[in-house]
């Protein structure tokens, strides 16, 4: 069953199911791409790793000690020690853990040298909230953009806050970033709502090569079929993150239309 929206889906961004979203997505436009990109490029499927704690708590520390047997035997009965009374009932409580955070990304290579020419990022929560995931992301972000690289930005998150360009009084529910190195700080950029078509980009490769079309919203649409997202979305329940007082209506109305509500 296809989506019911015309362009992003917005119930595909909840929590629980966008990670698999994700990585579908990112497999589904390296499919894609490949046919149009072979013999002189391919696309290789990338992994950045990191740490990050819950809630940016505190870990709770241990102190680098070695405990170590005494040798010497102890009288017992001449210890000084006193001995305290457990406490009646101790508390039940949760101390923040690190957690472990794999994102995929997609990079471009030249068969021939190995160079990486184009990159390619679908931003997740992580990026878009403060923390190690916003960080990480910004310093790789800063890396390329000081590269020969190019670098293509997908952001279908409404939650979050986007990821900066100068001047920006950009207002957009979904947005997506072309940058060709040798045209920076210039880039293209897509803003678009959650009622309009996602739109459609060239792929920037070397100077003088045939760049495909990579038409994002069939990528999406035929993806949600193939993995059944139908079957995982309840559209009688709002979305998360809450629609915008704006869209609520549209949505409602066009849910109705094909008797999901």
């Amino acid at each position: 069953m296809p989506s019911p929206f015309p362009g992003m889906n917005p119930y595909l961004e909840h929590p629980e199911l966008w990670p698999e979203v994700h990585s579908r997505l990112i497999i589904a436009i390296a499919d894609t791409i490949f046919p149009h990109l072979r013999p002189k490029y391919r696309v290789a499927v990338e992994k950045r790793v990191y740490q990050i704690i819950d809630d940016s708590s505190v870990l709770v520390s241990i102190p680098d000690v070695t405990v170590r047997r005494s040798l010497t035997t102890i009288d017992k009965g001449s210890s000084n020690i006193a001995v305290a009374s457990p406490p009646a009932k101790p508390l039940t409580v949760n101390i923040p853990m690190p957690e472990e955070v794999r994102e995929s990304y997609l990079e471009v290579r030249e068969v021939g040298t190995g160079e990486v020419v184009t990159l390619i990022e679908v931003l997740s929560p992580k990026n878009k909230r403060s923390g190690e995931g916003r960080k990480a992301y910004e310093n790789k972000r800063l890396q390329v953009l000081g590269s020969s690289t190019h670098l293509i930005e997908i952001d279908l998150l409404r939650g979050g806050e986007p990821m900066p360009i100068l001047g920006n009084q950009i207002q957009s529910d979904y947005r997506i970033l072309v940058s060709r190195s040798q045209l920076r700080p210039t880039v293209e950029l897509y803003p678009f709502n959650l009622q309009e078509p996602i739109p459609a980009f060239v792929l920037p490769l070397r100077k003088g090569d045939t760049e495909p079309i990579l038409d994002l919203q069939a990528v999406i649409q035929d993806l949600f079929d193939r993995a059944g997202f139908d079957l995982a979305i309840d559209y009688s329940r709002e979305a998360v993150p809450p629609i915008g007082e704006a869209d609520v209506a549209w949505v409602n109305d066009l849910l109705k239309e094909q008797g999901l509500r």
